[in-house]
Formats: structure tokens, sequence, C-alpha cells
């Protein structure tokens, strides 16, 4: 299948401004525990049903997949859909949530766009067209070196393998407390890396790669110019344990701090920063 960039662009802002006039004009209604420490409202349901059902009018020949119904991809190409990124946010009434929708090959996404509504910003971007926020070109930020940076972790682990992933997420607070600018957990993956893409954000670490979450803003930042990789800084893909997201001149030393506090050593400050 021949995928036009430019089209498919086109069609995903379309869909995700769907969502986007939901979340500005309907209020959460019904929430439903999911998982563990995790929830899904009435919102994320409506949003996503809707997503899915305009892109399946308009891209019939090209599979869905949504974080609440899932899906069961049999082409290469797909969408992929957080109705609502940032959940427990919006229920707390904190303004830092979005709708995420990716178009993928299946191992990589071809472009991104995330509306982020209490903040009046919608990104787009695809490679080799650009990326933008609210129609204006984005670039990463030229900080280098950490003491100015202003990094973003993701959240603590949920599920079965949590112990592990929450221990090295503690670990790489502690590396990065005496060195890093400023350390926040903002608590929506799509928020990170948006962020990141135009600037605001130096870095964004994410311990772990779920399509859905990652996909648009990998996008996003990716066509901005900022680098995205896993943990050994191989190109960030579906297939990555994690998703590291820097201005490119913060690449190195994010990655240098982030193996040491996956190893338990201690991180030497005279290391370049």
């Amino acid at each position: 299948m021949t995928i036009n960039l430019t089209v498919m662009l086109d069609i995903a802002r379309d869909a995700v401004h769907h969502g986007t006039r939901r979340l500005k004009t309907q209020a959460v209604q019904q929430v439903t525990a999911k998982g563990d420490r995790d929830v899904a409202t009435d919102l994320d349901h409506t949003i996503e049903r809707e997503i899915l059902a305009f892109l399946a009018e308009r891209t019939p020949d090209i599979d869905r997949f949504g974080e609440e119904s899932g899906g069961n991809p049999t082409t290469p190409h797909r969408w992929v859909l957080d109705p609502i990124d940032g959940t427990l946010n919006l229920v707390h009434g904190l303004p830092l949530y979005g709708v995420s929708l990716a178009l993928t090959d299946g191992i990589r996404p071809l472009l991104g766009v995330i509306s982020l509504p209490a903040l009046d910003r919608t990104y787009c971007a695809a490679p080799g067209i650009g990326a933008w926020c609210n129609g204006n070109p984005i670039a990463p930020s030229t900080v280098s070196g950490l003491p100015e940076a202003m990094i973003a972790i993701g959240d603590y682990g949920t599920g079965d393998d949590a112990p592990q992933r929450n221990a090295v997420a503690i670990a790489l607070h502690t590396a990065l407390a005496p060195v890093a600018g400023k350390v926040r957990m903002l608590g929506s993956a799509a928020v990170d890396l948006a962020l990141v893409a135009d600037g605001t954000l130096d870095a964004s670490i994410t311990l772990g790669n779920r399509d859905w979450d990652m996909a648009a803003g990998v996008a996003i930042a990716r066509a901005a110019g900022a680098a995205v990789t896993d943990t050994d800084g191989s190109p960030h893909d579906s297939r990555s344990r994690t998703t590291i997201a820097t201005a490119p001149g913060l690449t190195a030393s994010v990655l240098h701090i982030l193996a040491t506090a996956t190893t338990g050593t201690q991180y030497d400050r005279r290391t370049p920063c």
C-alpha cells in the first residue's frame, strides 16, 4: 500500500479534532478502575469510539488499534490511538493530558498528532514533512549541559514488573538529583514528548514503551529534530524497551546517566555533561 503522508496527516488532524472538541465541551461522568492503579473514563471510551469510526470511514484499508478497545492488526500499516493520555491528570483537574494518534508501519511511527486541549496546543509531524505546534514550526532546545536541563521522567510503573522498573526509576532520580537542573514527573508520555519536541523540556525518560502512549510523540519529537532512542542508544521503535527523547546536545549525557542507574554503578560527576 502506498501511503501519502501529507494526506494522512490531514486525516489524523481531523480525527484528533473530534477528541479535542469532546474534551473541551464534555465533563467526565464516570470513572472506572482499570488494571493496577489505572482508570478509564466514559470520555476515554467515547473519544476512542468516535475517532476509530472516523478513521474507518476515511481510511478503510488501514487497521486501527485503540488503548481501550484494542484491535487485531492484519496489515503492516495501522492507526494507534490513545484517546486520553494522562487520564488521571484529567480526573484530578491537572491540565496535562491529551489525545494522541499515530500512523505506524507496525515498527515505526510514520506520523503523529497530539492535542493538548487545556493548553490549547496541537502538535503534528511526519518525517520529511516537518513538525509544528498550532501551525508554527518547532524544534528541540539547544541545551547541552545537564545542569541547565529540565528533564521529565515517566510515571512509576505498575504491574508484575513494577518493582524492577521502579528500582531503576528511583536510582535514576538519585543519579539526576545532584546534576540535573530540574526533574519533573508530568504524568503523560504524550505531554513529555511534545514538550521535548518544542524545546519546553530538554529531555524525557520513560522506562517503558507502549505504542499508544509513545508512537505519536516519538514521531513528533523525531521530526522536530530531537534524538529518540532506546537505553542503549539504538534508534527507538516499537520493539524498544524504553523511550528516551533528548535535545541533540544532551543525548550522550542522558544515556550515560541512565546506564549508570540501570547498572547500579555510581555516577561520575567528572563525566562531561
